[in-house]
Formats: C-alpha cells, sequence, structure tokens
C-alpha cells in the first residue's frame, strides 16, 4: 500500500494510466473504506472519460497535450508562417513552460521512480511521470521559440530550467549511451520470464529504442548550438554513441523499426532525423542512403504511403492499401532532411500533391487508421497528428 499510495501523491491521483488507477483505487477502499485518498482520486476519474459519438470511453493515458503541442510548435515553425501564428505560439510557449517538472519526487530512490526534476511528462505536469523524449521535444521546441522575438512568442524559458532539461536527459543514458522512455534499462532481459501480463510483451524492462534515442540525439544538438560550453565533453560523447546506435539498428532493407508508432516509416524518420543533426549526409553515409532508397521502394503509385499495424506485428514492412496523410508526411520528412530535393524532387512533388488532395474542405486532413503504438500490442489515435504532420511536411518541403 506504501507504493500505491506514493503513486497516488506522486501522478496528483492521476495514476500512470487508468488501469493502474482503477486498481489502486480499488486497493485503496479495500484497505479504508473511507480513506482520504480515494476522495481525492474520484475527482481525476474524469481524466481519462472521453464522450465519443457512440458513447463515453475511456482513453489509455490522460493525454498528450505536451508531446503532441511540442510537435505542433516545430510544424508551425517549419513553414515560415509564425508571423501569422504568433498568438497560438505564445499560448503554446506557456502550456509547455508551465508543463516542465520543477523538482523530484520526494524519497524517489526509494520507490524505484527515476529522477524528474526538468523533465516533461507526455501531458501535463500532474502526471508525473516524466518521460525522456517528451522532455527532448518540449526543449527542441522552447529553444526554436527562443530563437523568435518575444513580443511575438513570449518570453523564452530561462537558461536554468534549460539547464535542468539537459541534466534530466542525461540522467536518462543507459550505459551504452542509449536511451529509453520512462527510466534507464535496469536489468537484462531475463527477467521477462516474470512479466505477468497476458496482453503485453517485454515490459519489465524499459528498452531503448531508436526513436527516443535519435530524439535525444537531436536536441542535445540543438542544445550545444545555443549553449556551447555547457556539459561539452559529456554531451559530445553522448552525441556520438546515440548516432552509433541507432546506425547499428538499421535493418537489412535499409529501414528502422518504430516502437512508438507504425512503423517502419516512423522509425525511420527520426533515426535519419538524427543522423542528418548528427552530420551524416546522403553523400557521406550509406546509412542514409539506404534509407531513402528504402523510403522510395514503398511509395504507393498515387503518391503517398501507407503502411498497417501488420507491420509492427509481423516484423516486416505491410503495405495499407491506400495512403495515409501521416505515413505520407513522415515519409517526405525524411526524405527531405536527407536532401532528396537537390538529387530528384519529383518523389516528393508527388507525395506533397497526393498530400494536397487529401485535405478537407474544412482545411484538417481526414481521421485515418491508428498510427500510434505501444508494445507492438496496443495501437491508439494522436489526435493531432493527421494535422501536424501533413503542415510539417509541406512546411519543409516549400522551404
Amino acid at each position: 500500500m506504501k507504493h500505491m499510495h506514493y503513486e497516488d501523491e506522486s501522478t496528483k491521483y492521476i495514476g500512470m494510466s487508468p488501469i493502474n488507477k482503477a486498481l489502486d483505487m480499488i486497493c485503496c477502499w479495500i484497505d479504508d473504506p473511507n480513506p482520504d485518498a480515494l476522495r481525492l482520486h474520484i475527482p481525476r476519474i474524469y481524466d481519462y472519460l472521453w464522450l465519443a459519438e457512440d458513447g463515453m470511453k475511456a482513453v489509455v493515458y490522460d493525454g498528450c497535450q505536451s508531446w503532441e503541442i511540442a510537435f505542433i510548435i516545430q510544424a508551425y515553425c517549419s513553414t515560415d508562417l509564425v508571423n501569422e501564428f504568433g498568438p497560438t505560439l505564445k499560448k503554446a510557449n506557456g502550456f509547455l513552460k508551465s508543463s516542465q517538472v520543477l523538482e523530484n519526487h520526494p524519497d524517489s530512490e526509494a520507490y524505484y521512480r527515476h529522477r524528474s526534476k526538468g523533465s516533461w511528462t507526455l501531458s501535463t505536469a500532474d502526471n508525473g511521470w516524466n518521460v525522456s523524449d517528451c522532455t527532448t521535444e518540449a526543449l527542441k521546441a522552447l529553444l526554436l521559440l527562443s530563437n523568435i522575438s518575444p513580443n511575438l512568442v513570449g518570453d523564452p524559458i530561462t537558461e536554468e530550467r534549460l539547464y535542468d532539461a539537459v541534466d534530466c536527459l542525461l540522467s536518462f543514458k543507459n550505459n551504452d549511451g542509449t536511451f529509453s522512455t520512462y527510466e534507464c534499462k535496469r536489468t537484462t532481459s531475463l527477467i521477462e520470464v516474470l512479466n505477468p501480463s497476458e496482453s503485453f510483451l517485454n515490459i519489465m524492462v524499459n528498452y531503448p529504442s531508436v526513436e527516443c534515442t535519435s530524439s535525444v540525439l537531436e536536441a542535445l544538438i540543438m542544445f550545444s548550438e545555443n549553449y556551447p560550453g555547457y556539459r561539452k565533453d559529456e554531451i559530445g560523447k553522448c552525441i556520438k554513441n546515440c548516432a552509433m546506435f541507432i546506425e547499428n539498428s538499421q535493418r537489412k532493407d535499409g529501414s528502422w523499426f518504430g516502437i512508438w508508432g507504425i512503423c517502419f516509416t516512423y522509425g525511420t524518420l527520426f533515426a535519419v532525423k538524427g543522423l542528418i543533426a548528427a552530420g551524416s549526409t546522403y553523400d557521406n553515409s550509406s546509412f542514409i542512403r539506404k534509407a531513402c532508397n528504402f523510403l522510395l521502394s514503398k511509395q504507393l503509385s498515387t503518391g503517398g504511403w501507407g503502411e498497417t499495424y501488420l507491420s509492427s506485428e509481423t516484423k516486416s514492412y505491410v503495405d495499407a492499401t491506400s495512403p495515409h496523410a501521416v505515413n505520407t508526411a513522415w515519409a517526405m520528412l525524411a526524405l527531405v532532411y536527407a536532401g532528396q530535393v537537390e538529387r530528384d524532387p519529383a518523389p516528393l512533388y508527388h507525395a506533397a500533391k497526393e498530400l494536397m488532395n487529401m485535405q478537407l474542405d474544412t482545411g484538417e486532413f481526414p481521421q485515418q487508421e491508428h498510427v500510434g503504438c505501444f508494445n507492438c500490442s496496443v495501437y491508439f489515435n494522436y489526435g493531432n497528428y493527421c494535422n501536424l504532420y501533413p503542415i510539417w511536411a509541406i512546411g519543409e518541403f516549400r522551404r
């Protein structure tokens, strides 16, 4: 019960997910039918409820506000239309700054919790469960905004809080220089024999992923360009190890397997972004050339890309029957960053035309099949992906 109460208190009674929140509530009630904990739990049930067209549902998390807003900021900045969206970016800037976790949880080591000061969660600061790549994407977004006039987007985040974010990021580094999500990789995969879940594989150890490692790599490079003197040697070594891990994780066909999105287009986007940030180019890196060849080989005749959830389950690329706006945007971004515009822009023009044809009269892009993924077992929807990624892809291509 002590550990359950700690989880409740450190997450403001939200819990890490609706599953453990419900179980914690039941245990609190059994332990004491009239506890203060239960009264504090009840108002936060609504963080997980969602009234859909076909009735009430529970979401898999209490939101992804920080995660999506960080990407939205980066997408807006890619369009070179910042002057037209100043008020929106000012609000987003304020939200991200207010969502940073400013203190470590008390007695965190006694309860096996990772350092949290300086980090961001997937949703809001109340959630309490900080994540490495949520921290990096927020850091990248705030660094971008810090280079824009505060009259337009609001005051930049302070240097001290940027240093806290970098300190927290470096604390996530695994022994081999890679990065996982909520904590470091703490033990061997042999412990998976104790996995009590019938639904999820590989949940006993927080394994490193290409997406998290690449995201950290890119953020540290961006930070070092703005603050070159801070923990210079350690950051330089970390960048080198991250790039090496990404290169070693490439599959023979030139792709990278994505853990948190579907699937090879997602993983390949993050890998390419990270390697390009670290200095790789199409000309000097066989990894980038193979990645471009892989993506171009998967382009549909219509100009777009479409990949199904079966890719995650079979660990082989499975084409969808029709293009998906988000998969198309991911592939476009990877190719743009890898210099496809200079070599042969025709595939990108074809893809951009596909995206523009998919845009609805409202200005939105269609919500299609889910592109969010967890452990090749659960598939879910990021509500803003269908808009932010096409904006980002077309914005970068237009540049």
